[in-house]
């Protein structure tokens, strides 16, 4: 498979404090060197726990949050170097889904104005076109014809989040970030939504760069995943290889702590202590090692590379699992 989209040593940084009440000015190190690539066609999960800079990954994508350095290209295109113009009409291929669907959606807008918005901005068509294509959008993603003329606050969170995947949609997209889209739902509707996603990347042949926390929808989903901590990808690999066979101690007490619903599954829990390091202090070496059982001299004085251990598998860990 051809490769869609590019990311390489992708750096984020924010300021904290600095005023006359919080006191000094913290640098906050969201992201840290990452490098990724999504094939067309493929599903890539950034998996890990909140805070680990996954969500600001996936914004810097679009540059709705604008990366320190590193480099996205996107199919031969470089997004940090593009144009408002050009820019404007890359965005029209990568499409994002948000979190919160309430909050993401106009609730003084119907269903027809939000959608119809992305093709009059890109100049997609004349009235008729625009009517005829939201129709089947709208059709596409499992809503009724009589949802266009209602507003968000008339609807289920399901519901609304079918109608931020019909906006993404709508511009007809090649690759999708997808920011943790079922988090804020039901298991049930979660279900849903997700076979909902799975038939439009099939049938679309769609790319997704998909945010979550939950490892048992990334399993389901991903083609790949790139476990992350403190702002690096410390693994990366085949999902099912990756959650089952972890190479990373992180990597493995994050499995161990994903709910398995087999009664009769019995997992024995990896142990952990100590706190996530400050994103504003991190210490020395492997920024894992307070916190890893495997720890030696080496992991407190050097930063492991991500390296390749093993076909299709990389972590950034000394002392690897041998699972």
């Amino acid at each position: 498979m051809s490769t869609l989209l590019q990311v390489r040593n992708l750096i984020k940084r924010f300021e904290s404090g600095g005023g006359w009440l919080s006191g000094p000015k913290q640098i906050v190190r969201a992201v840290n060197d990452v490098s990724f690539d999504v094939a067309r066609g493929q599903s890539i999960g950034l998996v890990g726990e909140s805070g680990c800079g996954k969500s600001t990954v996936a914004r810097t994508l679009l540059r709705l949050i604008e990366p320190d350095s590193g480099s996205i290209t996107f199919d031969g295109a470089d997004l940090r170097q593009a144009s408002a113009g050009d820019l404007r009409r890359l965005r029209q291929r990568i499409q994002i889904i948000f979190q919160d669907p309430f909050a993401s959606l106009n609730p003084r807008r119907t269903v027809r104005q939000a959608l119809s918005e992305p093709l009059r901005v890109h100049h997609l068509g004349n009235a008729q076109e625009i009517a005829a294509k939201i129709s089947r959008t709208v059709d596409e993603v499992g809503l009724p014809q009589s949802a266009l003329d209602r507003y968000p606050h008339e609807f289920s969170g399901g519901q609304r989040q079918r109608i931020g995947i019909a906006r993404a949609l709508v511009l007809d997209p090649e690759l999708i970030v997808a920011d943790e889209p079922v988090s804020a739902l039901d298991v049930s509707v979660q279900a849903q939504i997700l076979q909902l996603l799975e038939r439009l990347k099939t049938e679309r042949r769609l790319s997704f760069v998909f945010v979550s926390h939950d490892l048992g929808v990334v399993r389901h989903f991903c083609d790949e995943v790139c476990v992350m901590y403190l702002g690096r990808i410390i693994e990366s690999g085949p999902t099912r290889r990756v959650l089952d066979g972890p190479l990373h101690p992180y990597s493995r007490v994050l499995r161990d702590c994903s709910p398995v619903p087999d009664p009769a599954a019995r997992i024995k829990l990896s142990r952990i202590t100590g706190e996530v390091p400050a994103p504003t202090n991190l210490p020395p070496g492997c920024p894992y090692h307070p916190r890893c059982a495997r720890m030696q001299a080496e992991c407190r004085e050097k930063l492991p590379e991500l390296a390749s251990l093993a076909p299709d598998r990389r972590a950034a860990c000394f002392f690897p699992l041998n699972d």
